[in-house]
């Protein structure tokens, strides 16, 4: 036990959120309001046949997180096909750079990026190349 089954990304805006993480990574979303008791929409985010996870996105109740501050919680990383055009959909859709594509050496090219919501997450794309 303890593997990692399900997420949550706080939001201020549903809607927002929940058109820049379909915009960019083709996630679909279920209304799961009436059942968690607060606005809450599950988060599908691939074929279940395939690796990963689903999870949701939950209307956040405290201030976002201020710009700049240390990592308070879990940062997620998103496995892509093609790191620049997808750091290109995170940017044209109101994301922010956090730290430069870098390379994990034989391995893959990673980065991370805040979302519209003020939320630090990863993006992965493996390549045995990367150096």
């Amino acid at each position: 036990m303890g593997r990692l089954v399900h997420f949550e990304i706080h939001v201020d805006d549903m809607e927002r959120a929940k058109q820049f993480y379909g915009e960019i990574f083709g996630w679909k979303f279920e209304d799961w309001s009436e059942y968690a008791g607060m606005p809450y929409f599950g988060a599908i985010t691939g074929d279940a046949s395939q690796p990963g996870i689903d999870g949701a996105l939950i209307k956040r109740r405290t201030p976002p997180p201020e710009q700049n501050q240390p990592m308070n919680g879990f940062s997620c990383t998103l496995g892509v096909e093609d790191y620049d055009s997808t750091e290109a959909k995170i940017l044209e859709h109101g994301g922010k750079l956090a730290l430069p594509k870098y390379a994990l050496p034989g391995m893959a090219w990673q980065g991370y990026y805040v979302d519209t919501e003020g939320n630090i997450f990863g993006v992965h794309q493996p390549d045995k190349n990367a150096k």
